[in-house]
């Protein structure tokens, strides 16, 4: 046997380990471009189908907004169709204000109700002693 042959080692040297990540990453990359350019004609070809007037569920306009709002204003008017995209950023803003009005700490203006239990027993006791 020739010193050749036991020279071959297992270890990989960094170049083939780029090279094999560049490789890999590629490939992703490219898979997940041609996905997202098929669902953008895919989208385009839908929305041509919808009837002028459409109008978005608050969920809808809430997700589209966290995503615009991740996507920002250059790409999103590369991807934007259901929407202008100064609108979808618009309800993004409308959803952080809401969020940060205090609403939620609110309550109704005066004493809180009392449990049902409790009144009706005030108003079986007050009957009992009113005689």
């Amino acid at each position: 046997m020739g010193r050749g042959l036991l020279r071959w080692s297992l270890k990989p040297n960094i170049s083939s380990v780029a090279r094999l990540l560049a490789f890999v990453t590629g490939l992703v990359n490219q898979e997940l471009l041609l996905k997202n350019e098929y669902l953008l004609a895919e989208n385009r070809i839908l929305k041509a189908h919808l009837q002028p007037g459409f109008r978005l569920s608050r969920p809808e306009r809430t997700a589209l907004a966290e995503i615009g709002k991740r996507l920002g204003r250059k790409l999103l008017q590369q991807v934007a169709s259901v929407a202008n995209p100064d609108t979808i950023l618009g309800w993004y803003r409308q959803l952080v204000a809401a969020k940060c009005d205090g609403s939620r700490q609110r309550r109704r203006p005066g004493r809180p109700r009392i449990a049902a239990e409790i009144e009706r027993l005030v108003v079986r006791l007050a009957r009992e002693n009113s005689g």
